[in-house]
């Protein structure tokens, strides 16, 4: 049984979640919380850490107690601690945690006021009007509240891509060491790089499918057998993830990639237009009559109907018909066009790595500059820097820059913007600086104009470089905040500034939807790990599927342009 980072992870969030409900030492609850960010941006698995015989005291923030908990994690899939916790939390307050945006003391506060039992009956206290009366809470929330009820529908079962993306792997690499296997590739949402997944379709040849499924069937993280035939089989995995497995010949892959890839709208199409030339096609193949004439691979089905294979991440129905006719679809970003990150953080604020640390991090992954932008001093929680903090910071940067080869770092920071619009730092700092890249952190809840005119006239500062995470949304936890991204996208263009796709995880910002909008308005994108750690700087591959989803080619990106051009760049927006 192989028990993946994200899973210990996720159990030391919760129990971080019911420790601050039931009022427990702060030390505590934010041992925990780091605990985890540690185990999730751990670049191997810590279970392999534990077969090696490794000191897991020797992470940061792992102590004795945390690390004898991982064992007791990856020995039996939980950790005794957590299920105590359970009994002793009412399961209302557990089920009202799962609701994004509210956090423990809200769920405490709520329960306590209105007394609930439930989901429903905080339902119910929303529509009555109950919760804009608390203390704290107002119309706007009580609205978010019913909204967050409404979007949870259908949605419970879904799973972060990088999460997923672990188990996907091990499943590929477990499926591939059985006698007689062609192909293993993982289809569907996961394929096509959407931030959130319904479950894992995984695609294999073989001559004969039942020595796979057999396989398939007996892994070891397997909780559940949905179904196991001779040439499919269904589980579900220990995560709670629904995997489904189906065996095809060598004749047929590329019909039945392009079908268990998806989308449904897009093969909808498909079908429509092979109808249109008297073809049929189906998971096995493209038919005229009985004679099949294309399926093996992908391209060919494409061109049985007339048309150029389209790379999965498009396959939206959002265009990409139109565009594969009159032969306008574009080359998209790879990882690898990307030769540096405009958004990393360090020990000076809350990140794990020092300067040199995270540069050396970066030149191993091939980049050539990697722009230090660490809080500022609004972010009391992050130990935000003051402005003698940063002036020392850019001393040592330029200090470290004359030892450093192959990479340069740029001076930088991740500024508040504050309620009125103003930044966190005085303007004679910020302009000694390389690039500004503004964040909204706080008031999430103002109104569309309020939010979207805060933002406007922090990009019309003179020292404005970056507006990053733009729709401040975490996924599953936060809905994006009421903003106007058009008039956002517009400001970035005649501002002559730059919006990001912040690669992290959880954020995904800009969304695949407003990436393609800021493309078509011929705003340049900068596609930023917001690493933390060395480790996060890998996050940029999910930066660049949500990059591949909008549309984005290289072109699209500002960081894929060299040192030089890119601080020419930047230099434009630091002036006043």
């Amino acid at each position: 049984m192989t028990v993946h980072n994200g899973e210990i992870a996720a159990i030391f969030e919760e129990m971080a979640d019911l420790l601050e409900i039931e009022g427990a030492n702060p030390f505590r609850v934010r041992a925990y919380r780091f605990a985890a960010r540690t185990i999730r941006d751990l670049p191997g698995e810590v279970a392999e850490m534990v077969a090696r015989g490794e000191d897991l005291t020797s992470l940061p923030g792992i102590g004795d107690d945390l690390a004898g908990k991982i064992r007791e994690i990856i020995r039996t899939g939980t950790v005794a601690a957590l299920e105590a916790q359970r009994r002793k939390t009412p399961a209302t307050l557990t089920e009202l945690l799962r609701i994004p945006g509210l956090g423990p003391k809200r769920v405490q506060a709520l329960v306590r006021a209105l007394n609930l039992r439930g989901l429903s009956d905080l339902q119910q206290a929303a529509r009555d009007g109950r919760i804009r009366t608390l203390p704290g809470f107002g119309e706007k929330t009580e609205q978010h509240i019913l909204d967050a009820l409404a979007a949870r529908t259908g949605k419970e079962s879904r799973m972060q891509l990088a999460v997923a993306m672990p188990s996907a792997e091990a499943l590929v690499a477990y499926l591939n060491q059985c006698p007689g296997v062609g192909r293993v590739v993982v289809a569907g949402s996961y394929r096509r790089a959407r931030e959130t997944i319904g479950d894992l379709d995984i695609l294999v040849t073989a001559d004969t499918g039942r020595a796979i499924t057999d396989r398939f069937v007996r892994y070891p993280e397997v909780r559940e057998v949905l179904a196991h035939g001779e040439t499919k089989a269904s589980v579900r995995l220990r995560n709670r993830l629904q995997v489904d497995v189906r065996v095809v010949p060598d004749e047929s892959y590329g019909a039945a990639l392009l079908y268990f890839t998806g989308s449904k709208h897009h093969n909808v199409v498909l079908r429509q237009l092979a109808q249109e030339r008297g073809l049929k096609l189906n998971e096995y193949g493209v038919f005229r009559g009985a004679v099949r004439v294309a399926g093996d691979t992908e391209a060919s089905v494409y061109a049985a109907v007339g048309l150029p294979w389209i790379p999965p991440e498009l396959r939206e129905n959002r265009g990409e018909f139109d565009a594969a006719k009159e032969g306008r679809l574009p080359t998209l970003v790879e990882l690898r066009d990307l030769v540096g990150d405009l958004h990393a953080h360090t020990t000076a604020t809350d990140g794990r790595h020092s300067l040199k640390e995270m540069a050396d991090a970066a030149r191993r992954r091939g980049l050539r500059y990697l722009a230090i932008t660490d809080h500022s001093r609004r972010l009391t929680m992050a130990r935000g820097l003051t402005p003698a903090r940063l002036s020392a910071q850019m001393d040592e940067i330029d200090r470290l820059n004359r030892d450093l080869t192959d990479i340069r770092l740029l001076k930088g920071i991740e500024v508040d913007i504050l309620e009125d619009g103003s930044l966190d730092l005085p303007d004679d700092v910020l302009g000694r600086l390389d690039l500004v890249v503004g964040a909204v952190h706080s008031r999430f809840t103002l109104s569309k104009q309020k939010q979207t005119d805060r933002i406007l006239k922090a990009m019309d500062h003179p020292h404005f470089s970056i507006l990053a995470h733009p729709s401040g949304r975490l996924i599953g936890r936060r809905e994006p905040y009421d903003v106007d991204m058009v008039r956002i996208i517009r400001k970035a263009r005649e501002r002559d500034c730059f919006l990001e796709v912040n690669a992290h995880p959880e954020r995904l910002d800009l969304t695949d939807i407003h990436c393609q909008m800021a493309r078509e308005e011929g705003v340049l994108l900068a596609v930023n790990s917001d690493a933390h750690s060395t480790a996060d700087l890998d996050d940029r591959r999910y930066g660049v599927g949500q990059a591949r989803r909008g549309w984005l080619r290289k072109a699209d990106v500002l960081n894929t342009r060299s040192y030089a051009e890119v601080t020419r760049l930047l230099r434009r927006t630091m002036e006043p």
